[in-house]
């Protein structure tokens, strides 16, 4: 035999071996040696077969092939099959494949939110896995496992029971108290006289001289009143209500009708005083006028008590009532708050900004609180006692409903209703559905509630199916 015929020989025989070799590869989950035939046909394991789902790299890095593969230094791609959980090859042994009982769907096997009713492949041309009765647990209860915990970052947190606050802010404007108001108006024709050094913004106290007020009308009441109180003492008859009222009725201060029976004199000209407290916000009297019976000669306001009438958004209308503590800071004095309580909130709200008026006593003892202006409102409220709830994030809202997801422990996860109640520093009252002995996922709790759904969506497919 020469030498060409004898490498052609030995070639030969290498390449029929090659086609008939099965290799063999160590179970990285279970520790057993286990016989592959051929890349991508299952694979012998304890009686049953097992189908490789795909390779990756055998230093663990986020590398994987739909087909065998080598490393740059040579090295096989570790083969990844579909009872194994990637990246978790070294946790304890993985539980054997169930293989008898009633298929009730079949999954993707890269683990892809994918499923069919009947056997398929995927773009890769692996075959779907299937899912046998029993895999699952019955009810709304669903079962992840650890990898794909720790993959998606879901995070669960322990319900308590804490008392809620909340803020709500508001812009707001001050406003002189309308029950601290007043007009100098005169109920007769008169001229007026001698105005006092008085102007818009002056302060006044009650009783100080405003101005002289000249009228017949008033000149000839009081002469009347005078008539009458001589009468009385020389014939002794009986009083004459009448003078005396008919001063009362001109608006006559008591003032002046006691300096009349006490003089007994007859006035031309009348010092007309300042009825309150308070400062001047509106002046339209001139020296020697004539005002008509009905003017507004002067109107005085008490600021020593002021409104704030703040525009509550209407989602937060629920948690403000009369009475509560509020705290205002005027944009002018951004270093003071003054502390008030709402009076009212005003029956209609609104329709353009969506917002109800609140009315907000404060006191003013010095006065640097001023009408129009503009102040930041905080209205405080909360729970006066502990109440049970959960974290804002933990609560998936589907528009009819509110859920939260339960964390049982060792992978399983219950969607529950619950029925919410207020909220406050980032937390949910939660009146039904949960107690403090629970668990609720505050992250990747949406994946959860999909699966969730897609679990009974798939098993309201497998009772029609039955049905047939």
């Amino acid at each position: 035999m020469t030498r060409s015929t004898m490498v052609v020989v030995v070639l030969t025989t290498l390449a029929a071996g090659a086609a008939a070799w099965n290799w063999a590869d160590q179970d990285l989950v279970s520790g057993r040696t286990f016989i592959s035939s051929a890349f991508g046909q299952p694979a012998k394991h304890e009686g049953h077969d097992r189908a490789i789902l795909y390779w990756k790299d055998p230093d663990g890095k986020n590398d994987f092939s739909s087909e065998p593969k080598k490393t740059p230094d040579g090295r096989d791609y570790v083969p990844v099959y579909e009872d194994q959980e990637a990246g978790l090859t070294h946790k304890k042994p993985a539980e054997p494949l169930r293989m008898t009982g009633k298929i009730l769907y079949y999954r993707n096997p890269m683990g892809l939110p994918d499923v069919s009713p009947a056997p398929k492949k995927d773009s890769m041309g692996m075959d779907y896995v299937p899912v046998y009765e029993g895999e699952v647990e019955d009810g709304s209860t669903v079962k992840i496992s650890p990898g794909k915990l720790q993959r998606t970052g879901v995070r669960s947190e322990a319900v308590s029971k804490r008392t809620l606050f909340t803020s709500i802010h508001a812009p707001g404007v001050v406003q002189a108290d309308e029950h601290r108001q007043a007009v100098v108006a005169l109920r007769f024709d008169a001229f007026l006289n001698e105005l006092q050094h008085i102007t818009t913004g002056s302060r006044v106290t009650k009783g100080e001289p405003l101005m002289r007020v000249y009228s017949s009308t008033l000149s000839a009441a009081a002469a009347q009143y005078i008539t009458d109180l001589g009468l009385r003492n020389i014939g002794g008859l009986p009083p004459n209500r009448g003078a005396r009222q008919r001063l009362e009725n001109l608006g006559v201060p008591e003032e002046i009708i006691k300096d009349i029976e006490r003089t007994r004199e007859g006035l031309l000209t009348v010092t007309w005083p300042s009825p309150r407290d308070g400062y001047i916000t509106e002046h339209n009297v001139v020296e020697g006028m004539q005002a008509k019976a009905g003017d507004v000669l002067f109107r005085i306001a008490d600021l020593s008590v002021v409104w704030v009438l703040a525009d509550v958004a209407e989602r937060d209308l629920g948690l403000i009532a009369p009475g509560q503590k509020v705290m205002v800071t005027p944009r002018g004095y951004p270093d003071r708050t003054f502390t008030g309580k709402i009076g009212l909130i005003y029956p209609a709200l609104n329709k353009e900004t969506r917002t109800a008026r609140v009315r907000i006593v404060l006191a003013n003892p010095d006065t640097i609180l001023r009408p129009n202006m503009y102040a930041d409102v905080v209205i405080e409220s909360g729970s006066q006692e502990p109440v049970i709830a959960v974290p804002e994030n933990a609560i998936i809202n589907s528009g009819t409903r509110q859920i939260v997801i339960v964390d049982k422990g060792e992978g399983r996860f219950e969607p529950r209703e619950v029925k919410a109640g207020m909220r406050g520093d980032g937390y949910v009252q939660i009146k039904e559905g949960v107690s403090e002995t629970d668990k609720v996922v505050v992250a990747a709790n949406f994946l959860i509630d999909a699966e969730s759904n897609l679990k009974t969506a798939l098993k309201g497919l497998a009772a029609a199916g039955d049905a047939k």
